[in-house]
């Protein structure tokens, strides 16, 4: 018989966390496993990237003004499903950390229980511990079975406060489809290159997570100094309009070019010379694996895990906007040669070990 998997998360909107989540799904073999996923919200651009043998449904919470409403809606609701979910499932998995439901729904699912950690909660929280052991113990962080980190970094900036359930605690990260990448990176897109260097930049707009602000300004003294570089940014979010003002009242709307949301980012990626990032924190960038399946240096903030990268894949400097100038300039001047070839399936073979495992409940 089919194992029955079940998944939870927020929703399909672009971002790394979704992209990684497709990923998995688009890996898994049907012939062994019957997949349900749980969504908050049956939205976003990549629903139908989901594999059709997935059962979607939706899980929408109440959102009334009436506090006292919303409350008793969401209490009953909650209640009727985890009955109606209870110990039905060989494995669950709450993917999107930040969706408590999804947490709640998928430990009533199964014994063999996975919260999976995208993010750095130790800067996400600024270092505060208490608002740390808050946040995960709403998630009920401790009748996990088990809880998947995607960096180590991410792993070992908490673990400190959760002796008592540190073995539950593994690494995995994100798998990578390779070939898809490959392929789609072949189709045209809407940007001509010119003979400037072209960086790209993909991601949510967060600024207290992406701090673009330190692009934007290292940018505006490169260009009075005489540099010519071009920059498309793909992604949007809560601080897109804040960017956009901030370019325009640099006048750098010839040199930054912000694209929006781009269901295929890859011939972005294909035109650049190299791909940037400036955030002050990140789980494990999906951006890096995409940068090096495409084979393009990746000019970085020192996020999670990031020495296993430096140097063969690209360089990675301090999370400040002058030694984010600094690189960039140091790349206009002298370029960068990749060291080595990223080999996805490689790759792919040792997260895939790990999931089974994880699914047959032996790690």
């Amino acid at each position: 018989m089919k194992k029955k998997l079940l998944f939870t998360a927020y929703s399909l909107g672009l971002g790394g966390i979704e992209t990684a989540l497709c990923n998995l799904l688009n890996h898994l073999d049907y012939s062994e496993y019957d997949v349900t996923l749980i969504l908050e919200k049956k939205e976003g651009i990549f629903l139908d990237q989901i594999p059709s043998d997935v059962k979607v449904l939706e899980y929408k919470i109440s959102d009334n003004k009436i506090v006292l409403f919303r409350k008793i809606y969401n209490r009953l609701k909650l209640i009727k499903w985890k009955r109606r979910l209870h110990n039905k499932y060989d494995f669950s998995c709450s993917y999107t950390t930040y969706s408590r439901p999804g947490a709640y729904l998928a430990l009533a699912a199964s014994t063999n229980s996975t919260l999976w950690v995208h993010g750095n909660y130790y800067y996400t929280y600024n270092g505060n511990v208490d608002e740390i052991k808050k946040f995960f113990s709403g998630l009920k962080i401790d009748k996990f079975n088990r809880v998947v980190f995607v960096s180590n970094e991410a792993k070992d900036s908490i673990i400190e406060y959760y002796d008592d359930i540190k073995d539950k605690f593994v690494v995995c990260g994100n798998f990578i489809n390779g070939e898809d990448i490959l392929e789609k990176s072949k189709e045209s897109c809407d940007y001509k290159k010119g003979k400037e260097p072209l960086f790209i930049n993909v991601g949510r707009h967060d600024d207290m997570s992406k701090k673009l602000g330190r692009i934007i300004t290292s940018s505006k003294r490169l260009i009075d100094e005489g540099y010519k570089f071009k920059i498309l940014f793909i992604g949007e979010g809560q601080d897109t309009n804040m960017y956009q003002d901030q370019i325009k009242e640099l006048k750098l709307e010839d040199s930054l070019i912000m694209l929006g949301k781009k269901k295929n980012p890859f011939p972005y990626y294909k035109l650049a010379d190299a791909v940037l990032l400036s955030s002050e924190h990140e789980g494990y960038p999906v951006v890096f694996l995409e940068s090096m399946v495409l084979g393009k240096p990746i000019l970085s903030t020192k996020v999670s895990d990031y020495e296993e990268l430096d140097g063969k894949y690209g360089v990675f400097c301090d999370k400040t906007e002058e030694a984010i100038y600094n690189m960039m300039k140091d790349y206009l001047d002298n370029g960068f040669k990749l060291k080595e070839t990223f080999d996805y399936k490689e790759y792919n073979k040792d997260i895939e070990n790990k999931i089974i495992g994880y699914i047959n409940n032996k790690a």
